[in-house]
């Protein structure tokens, strides 16, 4: 009688391809079977200034931590080391002293949003003509279909909006206020009120990038890579650059340009990191 000859089923997430906490030389080591790989990270843009007349309307959108963030340049390896520890089933890193994940309290804590209130949800505008109405509803003005691409509209329009908006009455401050956020945030229309929960939709939006970005065909990896990294420093801090000012509030912007103080942290490779946390021990 043959044998039934079992399909071969294809690898698609990293985690497939490595062996975890192999015993290597009498200790416990990472390896990757099939070889490395480094993703792109998407690239970092600090946020766009604001006319200080609109301060205390910023503030009251709960974002305006998030507005003074500076420059936290990214460091492309610990990303990816990170990636590499990413368990999708369980949406935590796998570590050799155990599991740990970035939570609400860190979202709070490194970028200064709310974690508490009404979740964030709502239908997608899938045509230009509910796209159209939405945008006359919020702005008073609709961009032309060229400056969309299906739901998405461009952020060129947003800023050019922005620009023209003269800040005469309440209306408008409320409309220039809305254009500032959506350059913050990007893509999805949503109101200016402070009483829902960005920090969730934020944290939300990291494990699916992280997700995304264990798959095997996956050649960047998007979202906000502020708060992953700012997570790991603070929580692995010998994985950390030099930070510049640790009494700053939002904490991401301890690491505000640390490529000024610690010039030779970014060169550190991904081997470096994977020897770090493999080393890592309870204690």
């Amino acid at each position: 009688m043959a044998a039934i000859k079992r399909p071969t089923r294809r690898k698609e997430h990293l985690a497939e391809f490595t062996q975890s906490f192999d015993a290597v030389g009498g200790g416990r080591r990472w390896r990757l079977s099939e070889g490395s790989r480094m993703l792109q990270c998407d690239h970092y843009i600090p946020p766009d200034r604001y006319n200080h007349i609109v301060e205390g309307h910023l503030r009251e959108t709960g974002f305006y931590h998030v507005f003074h963030i500076g420059i936290v340049q990214y460091q492309s390896a610990l990303v990816n080391v990170l990636i590499e520890r990413w368990r999708s089933k369980t949406h935590t890193f796998h570590l050799p002293v155990g599991e740990c994940a970035v939570t609400l309290e860190d979202v709070a804590i490194i970028l200064g949003l709310l974690t508490n209130g009404l979740p964030i949800t709502g239908p997608t505008l899938s045509s230009y003509d509910a796209l159209e109405a939405e945008c006359l509803d919020q702005f008073g003005v609709a961009p032309r279909k060229t400056e969309c691409r299906g739901s998405f509209i461009k952020l060129t329009w947003f800023r050019a909006l922005k620009d023209r908006i003269m800040l005469a009455d309440n209306i408008q401050i409320q409309r220039y206020v809305k254009c500032h956020i959506m350059l913050l945030f990007g893509t999805v229309i949503f109101g200016d009120k402070s009483e829902f929960s960005w920090g969730s939709a934020c944290l939300a939006h990291l494990y699916r990038a992280l997700c995304r970005a264990t798959r095997v065909e996956c050649k960047e990896i998007d979202g906000p890579l502020t708060l992953l990294l700012t997570w790991a420093w603070i929580r692995l801090p010998f994985l950390a650059p030099i930070p510049g000012n640790p009494r700053l509030f939002s904490i991401a912007n301890w690491w505000h340009n640390w490529k000024r103080a610690d010039r030779g942290y970014r060169y550190r490779s991904l081997a470096q990191f994977r020897r770090a946390l493999d080393d890592l021990q309870e204690g």
